[in-house]
Order: C-alpha cells, then sequence, then structure tokens
C-alpha cells in the first residue's frame, strides 16, 4: 500500500482545507515537519493529529501520565536520543521495545533507536507536552535530585557548584526553567518555608506548585540563579533585580528576575519572556471583528494618545507590540521609552528607563522629540509629569501609545484628571481608551459542549443575551487536567467622540461618561466576555473572574 501523506490525510478527514494546507507548506520553515507548522498555525490540534494517524497508520495512541513506565526500558535508550526524537521508552515485551514517539512516521528514529538498543521497536504515538515533561521527569530530574542530595548536606558552602557548567545544582535549575517553558509558564516562583523551598509557577494566570525541595538546597539554588542574573550574592538583606538572556533547547529565552528577602530567606520570582510568543499579529490578540476595526481605525489618526489600561499581567504590553507592529515600516520613526525593554524589535528605538542617573519616563520622552519621531510608545504613564509631556507630544503631530493601571475604559479619563492634566488637554489629545484583561481559553483537545446552567442564562439575559449550550474542559493531558489551555484577550474600546470631549471639557464624572456610553451600546469587557463565552472560547465563570455584571 502507498503511505498517503500527512496533509491529504487530514484533508481527506475534513479537520483542515486545502488552502489552509497550501498557506502552511508555504510558511512553514524548510526542517520544520508539517505537523508542527499546522498546530502552530493553529488550524489543528495535537488531538486531531493523533487520532487521524491513530486510525490511518493503526498505530496506538497512549496517555503516558496513566501508563506505567517501566525504569528498566528507560535505561535502554540513551538521554540523547530521548531528546532529539521525542522518543520516550514504555516497557520492554521479550525482544520487543514499546516507544511512545511525537512522530511515528520518522523510520530513522525508529531505525536509530533499533541499532542503539538492539530491540524491535513498536512505536505508540503520545503528545509532544506530554513527551517532553515524561522525558525530562524520567531522565533529567531524576538525576539530578538524586546528585544534588548525594552532594549537599546542611553545612555545604555556596562555592563553585554554582559556577560550574556541570554541577547538580546548576543542572536542577536549568531544568526547572526548561520544564516550566514547556509548559508554557509565565513565571516561577521560589519560595522559601520555614522547612521546606517550594517551587511554584504560573500558567495561564493561574499559580499552583511545582515540587517542594529539602530547605537545605534553597541557599545553592538562590546564589546559582544571583549568579545567572548578575546579581550582587553577597547582599541578601536588599531587594535586586536583574535578567537573564539564555537559550534552552535551542530557544532564546529572556528572563526577568527579582529576589526579595523575607523573614525564612530570600524569594525569588523569574518572569519568562517567550522570545517567540512577542510579535503577536493584531489579529491574534483576541480582539472581535468589531473592536480590531475600531482599533486599527484608531492607529490610522495621525496624532493623539492612544491609552491601554488594566492591571498588571494583562497583556497591555503585547497588545502594544503587536499595534506597534503594525505600523512598523521604513517611512516612519518610532521611538518607545520603557521600563524594562521587554521584547527587542528590529527597525524600533527602544530607549531603558535609568532612574538611578536620571533618565525618567519624562526625561527621556522630552529627549525623544527633538528626534524627529512619528510615532512615540510609552511603557507606562505613572506620573503627572510624564502625562503632561506625552499630552503635548501627541497635540505636536505624534501618534502617542500608553499604558495606564485603571479598571476600566472609562475610569482612565478620570484618573487623568485625578493626576492634575488640565480637561482641555485630556479632551483635545486622547483619541481612544482600550481596557484589556486575559482569560484562560478552553482546552481543545478536551472541550465538551454542555447545556447551560440556569445562573448562566441569568447573567446573559441581564446583558440582553440568550444562550443554550456553552463548552467546557474535561481536563486531559494536554491541558494538565485543569480544562483550559492558553489565554485571550477581552476588550472594551472608548473612542472618543465630541460628546465625550464636550463631557470631559466640563469635568463630567464616570458615571456621566459611563450613563452616556451605555446609550450609544457601547460594548463593556463583560459584553465581549460573554460573546467569547458563546462562541466556545472560554468560560462564564473565567469572565466572571476579570470582569464585573454592573
Amino acid at each position: 500500500m502507498a503511505r498517503k501523506r500527512l496533509g491529504d490525510l487530514l484533508i481527506e478527514a475534513g479537520i483542515i482545507t486545502l488552502e489552509q494546507l497550501e498557506y502552511t507548506l508555504k510558511n512553514k520553515s524548510p526542517d520544520e515537519k508539517l505537523g508542527d507548522a499546522l498546530l502552530r498555525e493553529g488550524y489543528i490540534t495535537e488531538q486531531q493529529l493523533i487520532e487521524v494517524l491513530e486510525f490511518q497508520l493503526g498505530i496506538p495512541h497512549i496517555n503516558i501520565y496513566q501508563y506505567p513506565i517501566d525504569p528498566e526500558a528507560v535505561q535502554l535508550v540513551p538521554k540523547e536520543l530521548a531528546k532529539r526524537y521525542y522518543a520516550m521508552p514504555i516497557r520492554r515485551d521479550k525482544n520487543k521495545l514499546m516507544v511512545a514517539m511525537a512522530d511515528p512516521m520518522d523510520y530513522f528514529a525508529i531505525e536509530e533507536l533499533r541499532m542503539a538498543t538492539g530491540f524491535q521497536i513498536e512505536p505508540a504515538i503520545a503528545t509532544k507536552d506530554e513527551l517532553y515533561r515524561t522525558i525530562m521527569k524520567y531522565y533529567d530530574l531524576q538525576e539530578s535530585m538524586e546528585e544534588i542530595m548525594g552532594d549537599l548536606t546542611v553545612d555545604t558552602p555556596v562555592d563553585e557548584s554554582v559556577v560550574d557548567d556541570d554541577s547538580p545544582v546548576v543542572r536542577l535549575v536549568n531544568q526547572i526553567i526548561a520544564n516550566a517553558i514547556a509548559q508554557r509558564a509565565s513565571d516561577i516562583h521560589f519560595d522559601p518555608q520555614e522547612t521546606d523551598f517550594r517551587v511554584r509557577i504560573r500558567v495561564d494566570g493561574i499559580l499552583h506548585s511545582e515540587r517542594s525541595l529539602p530547605k537545605h538546597m534553597q541557599n545553592v539554588i538562590v546564589a546559582r540563579i544571583k549568579i545567572m542574573a548578575n546579581l550582587n550574592i553577597t547582599e541578601t538583606r536588599l531587594p535586586q533585580d536583574g535578567r537573564i538572556k539564555t537559550t534552552i533547547n535551542f530557544k532564546p529565552v529572556d528572563i526577568r528576575v527579582s529576589s526579595l528577602p523575607t523573614i525564612y530567606g530570600e524569594k525569588i520570582v523569574m518572569r519568562i519572556l517567550d522570545l517567540s510568543n512577542a510579535l503577536n499579529k493584531l489579529e491574534k490578540v483576541g480582539f472581535s471583528d468589531e473592536h480590531l476595526q475600531m482599533f486599527e481605525n484608531m492607529l490610522k489618526k495621525p496624532n493623539g494618545i492612544l491609552l491601554i489600561t488594566g492591571p498588571t499581567g494583562s497583556g497591555k504590553s503585547s497588545t502594544l507590540y503587536a499595534a506597534l507592529n503594525e505600523l512598523n515600516s521604513d517611512t516612519v520613526n518610532i521611538i518607545t521609552v520603557e521600563d524594562p525593554v521587554e521584547y527587542q524589535l528590529e527597525g524600533i528605538n527602544q530607549i531603558q528607563v535609568n532612574e538611578q542617573i536620571g533618565l525618567t519616563f519624562a526625561n527621556g520622552l522630552r529627549s525623544i522629540l527633538r528626534q524627529d519621531p512619528d510615532i512615540i510608545m510609552i511603557g507606562e504613564i505613572r506620573d503627572t509629569e510624564t502625562a503632561e509631556v506625552a499630552m503635548r507630544a501627541s497635540l505636536t503631530g505624534h501618534l502617542v501609545l500608553s499604558t495606564l493601571h485603571t479598571n476600566s475604559a472609562v475610569e482612565a479619563i478620570s484618573r487623568l484628571q485625578d493626576m492634575g492634566i488640565e480637561p482641555f488637554l485630556i479632551s483635545s489629545s486622547v483619541i481612544g481608551v482600550v481596557a484589556q484583561r486575559l482569560v484562560r481559553k478552553v482546552c481543545r483537545d478536551c472541550q465538551e459542549t454542555v447545556p447551560a446552567t440556569e445562573r448562566e442564562k441569568q447573567i446573559f439575559a441581564s446583558r440582553g443575551l440568550t444562550i443554550d449550550t456553552v463548552k467546557r474542559g474535561r481536563g486531559c493531558p494536554s491541558c494538565n487536567m485543569t480544562g483550559y489551555r492558553g489565554r485571550t484577550a477581552i476588550h472594551e474600546i472608548l473612542p472618543v467622540d465630541d460628546t465625550i470631549r464636550k463631557l470631559i471639557l466640563n469635568s463630567a464624572s464616570t458615571t456621566e461618561i459611563r450613563d452616556y456610553v451605555r446609550k450609544i451600546r457601547m460594548k463593556f469587557l463583560i459584553d465581549d466576555g460573554l460573546m467569547k463565552v458563546k462562541q466556545g472560547l472560554t468560560t462564564t465563570e473565567e469572565i466572571l473572574r476579570v470582569a464585573s455584571l454592573d
């Protein structure tokens, strides 16, 4: 029987269209596998890919989490091979070795495994994420933990062991970081407790415990992280900030590190900036069609200030970067002032704020204005001075983009007034305000349609919507049994029209502006969120977690 190609199999199964296949083939890099490229574009889920392969090739699909792995089988396959081919040995049976693989059609890999072990290889299919985590668990973490336990005693001094690349501490820290990245974590917390040293990771905005380490490992691990981030290891009583640039599994990773002295030792938080996710297109941020149109219209304005608001961690910077990416071309001069510069963008001049030498947002901004800019991005408006300079810059023919910490789009206006900015400046310079929050998406691999509860129907009815069924995740290995995987944004956009300008000039209260935007049927965060529940992207609980009903 002639072997069918993966693209044909997926088209036959009705999972992708011919156009999607052609687009992916055109845009993928030469050494990227088609399956991976389709996953990256979001045309298929890993589960669908596995089901097609399982059905067409007759290769069994196994759920590694629930499968008992034979430690003897693990020792038969060298670590390098397991990592290179995403191949996890599961069990041996006489002269056969069962191996779970991400790509069971990779005949080179099967042949190499056969040569290395001397066994007949029986491939099975598993998802890449599961394989990666299992290989780390069985090959890397076990080794490092055993070595460290053997090496470290309560009074081990902090010395070469935290500098030498081959030492167990160095490997353990690298593995904790690699493991967090594999789970798409945004932050890693190292929490000193009275009797142990806890590691927690934040995935899709929710923190959960990853592991607990013995208390006597605390000092060497903290010292290792501080060395990586160029911090002072002898200073343990003051907070410090640093950053680490490293490559993990051939991917560049940028990490911001913050240390804070607590009563049980230093707590370290690492913020992972995944550079591959940084440069999103505006379409991928999560705007609804109507909101995307409004936002793009605002970006086309020649001058004025556009504000993006929301609490910390609501994806404001990502939206700003996506907007800059859209505006970036040879014909415009874009300059940014940021603290810190999170992602480096090609063709854009980025300035890093440095308070110690007096380079503040306001001073940086004044210097930028002499550099003939067209578009200016200010990382955050924190004080009256920065706000005033930004407003005046937008009146002199520049498009200014910035962020502000407020809870809703309407509140941004009153926040500027509280800062002491004159109403005439606000009304003549602000072209629009976008409020944004991040919500977790229902996992595509284990979602099921269920009837909406009575409470959900009431919530939808209160906003003039109806709902009969909603999507929920059952929980599966690819979402770590949470039912959610990945995040999307919900928005409310307040375009400043003539009526709002008049209201601002008359120093109207937040309530008056809100009453007016209700009349013109502006979509609030909650409305945009409930529409995304209707589309099956997220759940009502997630929306209520970040947006209020009033």
